[in-house]
């Protein structure tokens, strides 16, 4: 067995559960030591029932009286039982398994793990795990990994198919030069890869990780400069007039241009006259207005007689593009050609598209990843811009790169990274700060409130409905796991139908849903066909519905305060007073202080760096930054260091051996093309 072998040679592993692995994206042995888990827990010391409190997660002794009762209702058997003395008296409940009465034998002691709540003026654990004490005295204070998981499959499942993998002795070769290893004190990476599934301690687990991150980024910031270093700047063949046919356009807008989205505008302009190919990032908070200052400069690479391209992340977004830039063709009275071209169009659609793409060489061309596909043949591309770009969009542009003569690379991007940080994740490319907000918009009401709070959001939800708007509800979930006590978006969308009217209509959105349905539902919530949409993260990604006033975010403290921005952002596009409801599920002081960040800022850029300051070396659990630089571990804020490292390793190592020649290179050669080939496939997908 290595690392390319099939999912399917370890043990226990048959066709269909490999089928099920392959909804997690693991397919080989390498992959699901790279399904790392999402965070962990430690089980806490076991204690008296006289001990729990209520709220929280514990493990309780408890010997068991007499037999469980099985109780049955109309939808399912319940199965109940309790212990503890009369005077403090916990119950245990387990729905949908009445098995668990045959397991219980009266007179034994056990171990019961669950949350403790209190209901009927009573102590009540529902659904706990039950341990005999020998097994969990094996398991306390041992960090067990929890990973994410698709229906059908465990997390101890997904465990025992690590440890079986892991058996195996060093499957790896550490790719890293010794002398990187030593300069940079990172540990061996076969100790890694145990130590992430399974430390042994919380020190191991961070030595673990800092190694991992590094490679993440060595790596990415390698095949990056690796290519910059290869390619020379290229000439500009396409000419374009100096003249002021951009500015014409400005003064017809219905709002002024702030004086950051003129100087990007002017970056822009500029380059695509220099003697050199462009290849520009222009950086702008969320709702700085990035859309028009890419529609403009496609605009006036039309005027000059060239063909341009937007591709967008998401099928809806590059839709709205389309409409958005079809209405200001029409407003302005410009005789530009709009195409689309995205994944989920006809056969008969896509044909007509190319037809257009050869047909009209000023057209302005929106897409999804359909835009880089073989039958996309491009006549007189001058200008490609990659919008939300994400992590790999260095292979992605040199692909859309080649759909043209050496066109001009506009690269937009909404995540507030630190200048110094960007020049190191974007080193091939000049950058542009689009740093204010348009003055029309009103700054977004925040407010950070505990569970308590839930029964007044939900009746400010539904006045701001039946006042004509619209609103989002965030979960960490798409469905219930085990050991995570999150709210997830399957269940939250039945609680809330028996909460709201039925006028109002509720929406389900997920990442594992079919393109075409997440397209349909988001076309609803377009429309207001759909009031509340229920959702995870999915729809931080650059979707406008200005009628949309609420943004109410459970379990808040999960998330990484660039995603909570990023989220907060599909608000406050609109003209209406717009409000973000972030639900703190956390008694924690560290998580009340990185909230209370985003309760008094609206400046991406500033929470950046407040976030940044926050953050320790071991403040990794649940914490994920996100949008277009999602690494698997590493977290562009909290590892700022260690990526300032990797990105010096990566210069001494090119500086040494431009060309990878040296025989103590090989194994590193060789890894790196398996990660290109890999981002390639991504790219494919």
């Amino acid at each position: 067995m290595n690392r390319d072998s099939s999912i399917t040679e370890i043990k226990g592993i048959g066709a269909k559960t490999e089928e099920l692995f392959h909804k997690l994206g693991v397919y080989t042995v390498g992959d699901i030591l790279l399904h790392y888990p999402r965070t962990y827990i430690q089980y806490p010391a076991a204690k008296h029932v006289d001990e729990v409190t209520e709220g929280e997660t514990a493990a309780v002794f408890g010997r068991i009286l007499k037999t469980p009762v099985v109780r049955r209702t109309k939808s399912m058997p319940v199965t109940v039982t309790s212990i503890g003395a009369m005077d403090v008296e916990l119950e245990l409940v387990w729905f949908r398994m009445p098995y668990i009465k045959n397991n219980l034998k009266p007179g034994n002691t056990y171990i019961f793990y669950g949350k403790v709540d209190r209901k009927n003026g009573r102590l009540v654990m529902e659904q706990p795990v039950i341990y005999s004490q020998e097994q969990y005295a094996s398991m306390e204070h041992v960090f067990l990994p929890v990973y994410g998981l698709t229906g059908g499959i465990s997390n101890n499942q997904v465990m025992k198919t690590v440890r079986a993998v892991l058996s195996e002795d060093n499957l790896f070769r550490d790719y890293l030069p010794l002398k990187i290893r030593e300069k940079y004190q990172l540990c061996e990476y076969n100790y890694a890869m145990k130590q992430i599934h399974f430390p042994d301690d919380m020190d191991t687990l961070i030595i673990a990780r800092k190694r991992l991150v590094f490679d993440e980024f060595f790596l990415f910031i390698l095949s990056m400069q690796y290519h910059k270093e290869k390619r020379v700047k290229e000439p500009n063949e396409f000419e374009f007039l100096q003249d002021d046919f951009t500015d014409g356009l400005i003064v017809k807008l219905p709002y002024q241009l702030t004086g950051a989205q003129r100087k990007a505008l002017a970056d822009v302009k500029s380059d695509m006259r220099s003697p050199y190919v462009m290849q520009r990032l222009v950086q702008g908070d969320v709702g700085s207005g990035k859309t028009i200052i890419a529609f403009l400069a496609m605009a006036d690479a039309a005027h000059n007689g060239y063909q341009s391209a937007i591709m967008a992340p998401t099928e809806v977004l590059a839709r709205q593009h389309y409409a958005t830039f079809t209405k200001l063709c029409e407003e302005f009275g410009l005789r530009i050609p709009v195409v689309l071209l995205t994944g989920s169009m006809t056969a008969r659609q896509k044909r007509m598209s190319y037809e257009a793409l050869q047909l009209y060489p000023n057209a302005m061309i929106i897409g999804t990843h359909a835009l880089i596909q073989e039958k996309a043949i491009y006549d007189n591309l001058a200008l490609v811009i990659t919008d939300e770009q994400h992590r790999f969009g260095v292979r992605q542009r040199e692909v859309f790169a080649e759909k043209g003569s050496n066109p001009h690379i506009l690269v937009m991007s909404a995540t507030p990274i630190p200048r110094t940080l960007a020049i190191i994740l974007y080193g091939d490319l000049d950058i542009s700060v689009v740093d204010e907000v348009p003055a029309r918009r009103l700054s977004i009401k925040n407010c950070v409130v505990d569970t308590r709070y839930r029964p007044k959001a939900y009746a400010f939800i539904e006045n701001e409905v039946r006042a004509g708007h619209q609103a989002y509800v965030i979960c960490p979930l798409v469905e219930e796991t085990e050991n995570l006590d999150l709210e997830n978006v399957t269940d939250y969308v039945k609680k809330l139908r028996g909460i709201f009217p039925e006028e109002i209509q509720l929406g389900l959105l997920h990442g594992q849903m079919k393109p075409d349905q997440k397209n349909k539902v988001m076309e609803a919530f377009l429309k207001n066909e759909v009031q509340v949409l229920v959702s995870t993260t999915v729809v931080e990604v650059g979707v406008n519905v200005p009628n949309a006033t609420v943004m109410m975010i459970e379990n808040a403290e999960r998330f990484g305060l660039a995603q909570l921005h990023q989220l907060r952002g599909r608000v406050g596009r609109g003209d209406a007073q717009s409000y973000c409801i972030m639900l703190n599920c956390s008694q924690g002081q560290t998580a009340k202080k990185r909230l209370d960040i985003l309760n008094k800022s609206n400046d991406g850029f500033e929470i950046a760096s407040a976030d940044l300051k926050l953050r320790g070396p071991g403040d990794f659990f649940g914490i994920r930054q996100s949008g277009e630089l999602q690494f698997a571990l590493g977290d562009i804020y909290q590892d700022a260091m260690v990526l300032q490292h990797a990105s010096e390793a990566v210069g001494s190592l090119l500086q040494e051996d431009p060309d990878l020649e040296q025989e103590e290179h090989d194994g590193l050669c060789r890894y790196m093309e398996e990660f290109l080939k890999n981002e390639r496939n991504q790219m494919n997908l």
